[in-house]
């Protein structure tokens, strides 16, 4: 990925929350990668060593910057502060969970850097290269919403809860994310399907894990994501906010084009 590596800068938001268990060997990960640019991890106020072990990599290494949040304020929160240090020309997710490879970065990115995508996410669903075997119910609950938050937003995603979303800076930069706890899927697919830009969606593997092994999203999660379909796709992305995240990110993507 040559190409990446002179010509584009990666930022990587990394949200973490109890994830000691698995967070070393994220930021390990991803310090491998030669076209990251920079590592802005946010600690959603966690009960563990998951502060600790993300300070002990940013003292080593000037890509990893450590940012905490004051009380646990759920993911979307935890993404909302690491955009606002993110100076990369893209950006990606990536949960401080395994469920997620790094390895696969350079893949989701791809059409980013090759200039045919302006947003790209990894879909679980599309040709599968690896994907663990788990919960019937999860899998049911993620086709349902994703055709429901299709139907108003007129895109054909198959996997619009992927955790890997990756964006030319300016289209999450200019976002100001109001949903909670994992409620950013939605209110991000909503926002973005009003753009003049292209969407992408890449396949992914996925090393799901079970509530045991510490998975955080549930029930109440869902319901949520139903209501947050009908909230942003509706009241939000028709608002004054929504005309003048579109009126933004219109001037800034077309600054970049020109100085490119």
């Amino acid at each position: 990925m040559a190409a990446a590596r002179n010509t584009t800068r990666l930022s990587v938001l990394v949200p973490a929350y109890n994830e000691e268990k698995t967070i070393a060997t994220i930021l390990a990960k991803l310090l491998k990668l030669s076209f990251v640019h920079e590592i802005i991890v946010v600690n959603d106020c966690s009960r563990d060593r998951t502060l600790e072990i993300a300070e002990q990599f940013a003292r080593k290494s000037k890509k990893v910057r450590v940012y905490s949040q004051p009380t646990n304020q759920g993911k979307t929160a935890a993404i909302a502060e690491a955009i606002k240090h993110a100076t990369g020309d893209l950006v990606i997710i990536q949960d401080a969970d395994l469920e997620y490879d790094p390895d696969e970065i350079e893949s989701v990115i791809r059409p980013l850097v090759d200039g045919i995508a302006d947003v790209v996410y990894g879909s679980r669903f599309l040709v599968r290269r690896q994907t663990r075997v788990l919960y019937f119910k999860h899998f049911m609950a993620n086709k349902f919403l994703t055709v429901l938050c299709n139907i108003f937003t007129d895109l054909n995603m198959t996997d619009i809860e992927t955790g890997y979303k990756a964006f030319r800076a300016p289209i999450i930069q200019n976002m100001q994310l109001t949903s909670k706890g994992f409620g950013m899927e939605v209110e991000i697919t909503a926002f973005i399907s009003r753009l003049p830009i292209r969407i992408y969606e890449t396949p992914i593997s996925y090393y799901g894990r079970t509530y045991e092994e510490g998975k955080k999203i549930g029930f109440k999660d869902g319901v949520m994501a139903i209501l947050y379909i009908f909230y942003y796709n509706f009241a939000a992305a028709f608002s004054r906010r929504g005309r003048e995240y579109r009126a933004a990110v219109e001037r800034d993507l077309a600054l970049n084009a020109r100085g490119r």
